[in-house]
């Protein structure tokens, strides 16, 4: 199959309707540049009449010089019984700056008489003005059919005529919603296919949504029906349920259909790319998501670490480079010696199984986990770990002094609690102090604070999940506690970890290992730097 498939982001509209996400203009911005970089076909940025923000956004994209993607403005019809001509909210869709305006309009009989109040007829006619109006001014016009599946579902006949209404005044890509995200993927084929055999001068593309968990599936479905463009957002969240996930449904058309969707080397920025936006978003990336999570390509088990380490087919079903992942091999109890060695290998190449220093690591990780670690989770701590065993480790700096206080009450939430921190770079020392709202996150900024007079990259690096784990739940507030972190640059991202019966010397461990890998990582990558120059 080698047709070109749309691809189609609405993370900029649809995205922002998700719950506890608010992009700034500068947000919005880096997003746009994002997605245009992964060669998507079309980036639907926002309502620019629905608020100030989105206008003033609309103005700065139009400076910005887009490499592949058409900016899209998103509009509603014009108001039942208004002139189209005077409608205010229609006009700045033409005076956006956007080429491309996607409108929507109810597709469902039941939708129309209940939610918009008005007449079958009455709604036909907007759709239909509303197309007109905005070819006029230049456009190229989309339809949203809102509600279709369901419209279809009771009234078949009507929904088609609201398509049908679009055609007439000159859209000519029609857009099927799965609105309420509950439509059955082979249903969506089933129609998808009807609806391209109706109208075969136009464009069809699906919009689901993730309500029933079958956003993907229904995309899916209706590509291979005959729909020629999936929109959706890219890693997924949207209003309720969230949309269909982008971020898997173009590798699955592409690798695994054979359907043209985007440049292969932009496929390979995947992973990098659905990190950075759900930075911006200041959400979690879900560790289990398809492709792009951190575990999608990661072996715990022994028998599959063995399998995957003589033919990486056995357990992956795609190279992990070709989304811009990377395997790993999870240390723990199961996942046997194998993925010890490979994770020291990964060091040193030349060692072997039987390696004396193979054998000190693997002590050494079974000493610690009897201890209370726990290193799947923590692969930033395993490489320091053994870094310091086979003598490849260079310390950055060294803790001369740290303390801790906290007031209560506090005086304000991010003035709870207080650090003080020495370290010694060389023959340097640099002593600095830090608030933050709880001990530990005074001590992590404090830290930074004192690092980046030596090392300015460490500005970059922000703490982005804190756990913690009481291991002897029995022994009360003696207990010994298990934190583990993950800390992210803007581009990678690693886990730490740190075990004691102090929560704060937990915390210490699991946050300086994390500024160590960091640093090990600036040093690889400027001598690999320096090696190709030369």
């Amino acid at each position: 199959m080698d047709r070109h498939i749309e691809v189609y982001d609405s993370t900029l509209r649809d995205g922002a309707q998700g719950e506890g996400i608010s992009f700034s203009i500068p947000d919005k911005l880096s997003i746009l540049r994002t997605l245009d970089g992964l060669g998507f076909d079309y980036i639907e940025a926002g309502n620019p009449g629905s608020n100030p923000k989105d206008m003033e956004f609309f103005k700065k994209a139009a400076d910005t010089q887009l490499k592949h993607a058409k900016l899209v403005a998103f509009g509603s019809t014009r108001r039942h019984g208004a002139d189209v001509r005077s409608d205010r909210l229609l006009g700045m869709l033409l005076t956006s700056g956007a080429p491309c305006v996607s409108f929507f309009g109810k597709s469902s009989a039941v939708q129309v008489k209940k939610v918009l109040k008005t007449t079958l007829a009455e709604n036909l006619a907007m759709i239909r003005d509303t197309a007109a109006f905005l070819c006029a001014g230049g456009k190229e016009v989309f339809f949203d059919a809102e509600h279709f599946f369901d419209g279809y579902s009771t009234d078949p006949e009507y929904a088609v005529d609201t398509l049908r209404a679009a055609y007439e005044g000159g859209a000519r890509l029609l857009c099927l919603c799965d609105t309420n995200g509950a439509a059955y993927p082979t249903d969506i084929a089933r129609v998808v296919s009807e609806v391209v055999r109706i109208f075969p001068e136009c464009r069809v593309a699906i919009h689901c949504h993730n309500d029933t968990g079958l956003a993907t599936a229904g995309s899916l479905f209706a590509v291979d029906a005959g729909a020629c463009q999936v929109q959706g957002t890219f890693i997924g969240f949207g209003e309720r349920c969230g949309n269909a996930d982008l971020s898997t449904i173009v590798p699955d058309l592409q690798l695994k259909r054979g359907y043209d969707c985007i440049p292969a080397e932009s496929l390979k920025r995947f992973t990098p790319a659905a990190r950075l936006i759900s930075d911006i978003a200041n959400i979690h990336l879900h560790t289990d998501k398809p492709y792009v999570g951190s575990s999608a390509f990661a072996h715990k088990g022994g028998m599959h670490v063995d399998g995957v380490l003589k033919y990486t087919a056995s357990f992956e079903h795609v190279p992990p480079e070709s989304v811009g992942n990377e395997r790993r091999f999870l240390l723990s109890e199961v996942g046997g010696r194998t993925t010890v060695l490979s994770a020291v290998r990964s060091i040193d190449p030349k060692l072997k199984k039987d390696s004396p220093e193979t054998k000190a690591v693997i002590a050494k990780i079974k000493e610690l986990e009897l201890y209370g670690y726990q290193f799947e989770a923590a692969q930033a701590s395993v490489e320091l770990l053994i870094r310091k065993m086979l003598g490849r480790y260079k310390p950055f700096f060294t803790l001369e002094l740290y303390k801790t206080m906290g007031d209560h009450p506090a005086i304000s939430a991010d003035e709870c609690a207080a650090a003080v921190i020495k370290v010694r770079v060389g023959g340097k020392s640099e002593i600095t102090a830090a608030q933050g709202d709880g001990p530990v996150h005074a001590l992590d900024l404090a830290l930074k604070k004192a690092l980046s007079v030596f090392y300015p990259s460490i500005r970059s690096v922000k703490l982005i999940d804190y756990k913690v784990r009481v291991m002897e739940s029995r022994q009360a507030t003696a207990s010994k506690v298990r934190v583990l972190i993950e800390s992210t640059d803007g581009g990678d991202i690693w886990s730490t970890v740190g075990v004691s019966h102090d929560i704060i010397e937990a915390s210490w461990i699991a946050l300086s290992d994390s500024i160590e890998y960091k640093l090990t990582k600036d040093m690889e990558n400027k001598e690999i730097a320096n090696n190709k120059s030369e």
